[in-house]
């Protein structure tokens, strides 16, 4: 893919950007790691004041940035301005609260004894350079949730964005250079694909972490094990929704039409199975098929619209490609599945719900990313819980219910990084975001964030 702004709801190539070269990287990489050895001493207070003018500035360019978003990834500008305030609630949380998420912890005064110490503590100290790999969708969310405690914790963040939201990235870069961190503290490198190991296996590269797709975080995952360097990797999902009898079918017919179509339905914690216990199902089918037919698909700058092009061509052939699929194997196409008329050479799909989904559908397994829904009718709990953890992911799960047993079996059982009872999923920063199975492992956000990238040392006082 050439690094370049392509707006998805026309095709035009807006600007194209040149990989940078052997020298520029290098020349990179060496800022990283000098800029580091001074960084990491700076007090809590200094990194909290520049973080904070990084979020001011944010806020100042909502507008601006929200309009890039849409034109390089098809977002509906609404949604991309409210990103934006989002990134910078983020950077303002992490601001706040890194000092005392990085506390040195004492160990109790009975187990410090009886090693024969006085004191023991462990000490969280920064790492040294990270490499972020990030996707297209959330373009500043994904990084701002790596960027925002990274450079709190006194490493310093190399940033490998996807190819077609360049300008996003390079804003990125300045923005944290406009809110007076040191030079050399926060790089975007314009790469491919193909640089990425390279700068792995420098060894002035200290760890990774990666949001995308499975087979790129194999590939990263790869290499940094071969290099024994740490990762953190969120990979794809496939969220089941579950409604039971007892829930409040209504809002949760409402609710699951924002929870699917989020973002165009390209989010990796968008619900995208929606599994429905019998003797609620046709209330639920119809309440929440009419409210995917009723999105208004349209222009992403237009304020009024809720679902704009998918982000690519590629993404639309592929999302087309598994709707089709389900159909020859027999699915009901309840709504969509099909363009919409007059957008041109726009990348749209209608939003669309299937049902009568079986196994043998790729569908059933694989992550739809656009606005497409599988709806799944259940007879009971136990069927409810088996076809929710029937998928090679575990990023995060939303249940309805107000049976507080069934909560408790929910949490207990269903193989995900988060259950959301009675709303959907969304991350925040004082939250620990992450999946388990094929949607990667390692935390993100929260106090378990932070620590990701930090040595924990312990220090051991003699008595």
């Amino acid at each position: 893919m050439p690094i370049a702004t392509v707006n998805p709801a026309n095709g035009e190539t807006l600007k194209t950007y040149d990989a940078l070269g052997a020298e520029e990287i290098e020349r990179r990489l060496a800022a990283a790691e000098a800029t580091f050895r001074t960084y990491r001493t700076t007090p809590f207070a200094e990194r909290a004041r520049l973080m904070h003018r990084a979020a001011d500035l944010l806020d100042e360019d909502l507008q601006d940035i929200g309009r890039v978003m849409t034109t390089e990834m098809g977002k509906p500008v609404k949604q991309a301005r409210a990103e934006a305030a989002k990134c910078a609630k983020a950077m303002r949380w992490y601001a706040d609260h890194a000092e005392d998420l990085l506390a040195d912890e004492l160990a109790s005064p009975a187990d410090a004894a009886d090693s024969g110490a006085s004191r023991v503590l462990a000490r969280y100290r920064p790492i040294g350079p990270v490499l972020a790999v990030m996707p297209w969708n959330f373009p500043l969310w994904q990084v701002v949730r790596f960027a925002a405690p990274a450079l709190m914790a006194g490493n310093v963040g190399l940033l490998k964005h996807a190819s077609n939201v360049p300008q996003t990235a390079l804003y990125l870069e300045d923005l944290f250079r406009r809110a007076g961190f040191p030079e050399g503290c926060f790089q975007t490198l314009l790469i491919g694909s193909g640089a990425v190991e390279g700068v792995l296996r420098d060894p002035r590269v200290k760890a990774a972490t990666l949001t995308g797709s499975e087979p790129a975080g194999r590939a990263v995952a790869s290499v940094a094990g071969d290099e024994v360097k740490k990762t953190v990797l969120e990979l794809g999902g496939s969220d089941p929704y579950v409604v039971m009898p007892s829930a409040d079918v209504e809002r949760a017919a409402t609710v699951a039409v924002t929870a699917r179509a989020q973002n165009n339905g390209q989010s990796c914690i968008a619900a995208k199975r929606f599994i429905v216990h019998a003797d609620v199902f046709d209330a639920f089918a119809e309440r929440f098929t009419a409210g995917m037919r009723a999105l208004k698909v349209g222009d992403p700058l237009e304020e009024e619209t809720e679902i704009g092009p998918l982000s690519t061509e590629q993404g639309r052939a592929d999302l087309e490609e598994l709707v089709d699929d389900a159909v020859e194997n027999g699915a009901t196409v309840l709504c969509g599945g099909e363009r919409p008329d007059g957008f041109g050479a726009g990348w749209y799909y209608t939003p669309t719900v299937l049902t009568d989904i079986t196994p043998d559908m790729r569908i059933h397994l694989e992550e739809t990313f656009g606005p497409v829904a599988t709806l799944y009718r259940v007879e009971d709990l136990d069927e409810a819980v088996a076809l929710a953890n029937d998928t090679p992911f575990g990023l995060s799960s939303n249940v309805w219910t107000r049976d507080e047993a069934e909560v408790e079996r929910f949490v207990r059982d269903l193989d995900a990084g988060g259950v959301f009872l009675n709303g959907m999923t969304a991350s925040h920063p004082a939250f620990p975001f992450g999946g388990e199975k094929r949607s990667g492992y390692g935390r993100e956000l929260s106090g378990h964030g932070i620590r990701e990238f930090c040595n924990i040392t312990t220090v051991w006082h003699g008595a």
